[in-house]
């Protein structure tokens, strides 16, 4: 159960609007990032749920047929990803798709977002 006191009412309405598979692996995400670290902050940025912590972390970004769980530091944790999830091309950023609710590894998503948020500590 994600936890309301750290959830933002932005984010709220805009997953409330998702399709029902959508909205569910949107939630699934959110209540795993919100649970891998009481730092993290939840924010409405671009369009989609970010996350940050010293600095951005990661992102929910929900396309018609996916939803990607990124990470802006993703090229730093790829040796942090034996399952080899991370994908992507961009200079830093890395992201995980998701098609279907059971492609969701809650404790290999964890560990990869307290890597990330363990980046960002390192930074202060």
């Amino acid at each position: 159960m994600t936890n309301k006191l750290r959830t933002n009412e932005k984010v709220d309405q805009l997953i409330a609007n998702f399709p029902e598979q959508t909205h569910n692996i949107v939630d699934s995400l959110r209540t795993i990032i919100l649970d891998s670290s009481p730092k993290l902050i939840e924010e409405l940025k671009w369009n989609m749920p970010n996350y940050s912590y010293n600095g951005l972390v990661c992102y929910i970004q929900a396309a018609k047929n996916h939803v990607n769980l990124g990470f802006f530091r993703g090229t730093e944790i790829l040796d942090q990803d034996p399952n080899k999830l991370l994908q992507g091309s961009a200079k830093l950023m890395r992201h995980i798709k998701i098609k279907k609710l059971e492609d969701i590894q809650p404790k290999t998503f964890a560990s990869l977002i307290q890597e990330a948020v363990a980046l960002n500590e390192k930074e202060e």
